[in-house]
């Protein structure tokens, strides 16, 4: 009877290792499933990095034109380069680089994008009324493009030109 139990445990012990592991079926299940969802999920995420990209030139398009109004009351003139306004911001970046232009009455913030394939192009701008008013405008291009949007000076104020259009 002994010898009858130990082959009985020996075939199941047989039997279990024969289990283990997982069959080609599974595996290719796991790699499909995995693939749907990296097909569903990388072009979001590069969505995103995109979007990331961009809202630094829109933050800095917002910072330049904030500093130049305060830049505006303190010296009575616009600053003509970033280092002027002392907002610690830099002139270039791995994204876009960065200009200001400027006259005795209006002052243009330009974010240009090193990468025109994937990214906007940014603007921004400030414009000294007769009337005491410093108002500004903020635009991007329509689409990605390494070219600067227009920023138009009226006697109104500062606007976008109409094939661009305002940043949200």
């Amino acid at each position: 009877m002994k010898a009858e139990l130990k082959a009985k445990f020996l075939q199941h012990l047989n039997q279990k290792n024969q289990d283990k592991g997982f069959t080609l079926i599974e595996l290719l299940v796991v790699i499909i499933i995995i693939g749907i969802l990296s097909a569903i999920a990388l072009p979001s995420y590069l969505n995103q990095v995109t979007k990331a990209k961009q809202s630094e030139a829109k933050n800095y398009v917002g910072v330049v034109n904030r500093t130049q109004l305060v830049y505006y009351a303190d010296n009575a003139r616009f600053a003509s380069s970033v280092t002027a306004l002392s907002a610690g911001l830099p002139t270039r970046t791995t994204n876009y680089d960065y200009e200001i232009t400027n006259d005795s009455t209006s002052a243009t913030f330009e974010a240009t994008t090193l990468q025109p394939e994937l990214l906007k192009s940014y603007a921004g701008g400030v414009v000294a009324l007769p009337s005491g008013l410093t108002p500004t405008a903020a635009c991007q291009t329509e689409g990605a493009s390494n070219v600067a949007p227009i920023v138009l000076y009226t006697s109104d104020g500062a606007a976008c030109a109409s094939i661009n259009q305002i940043m949200k």
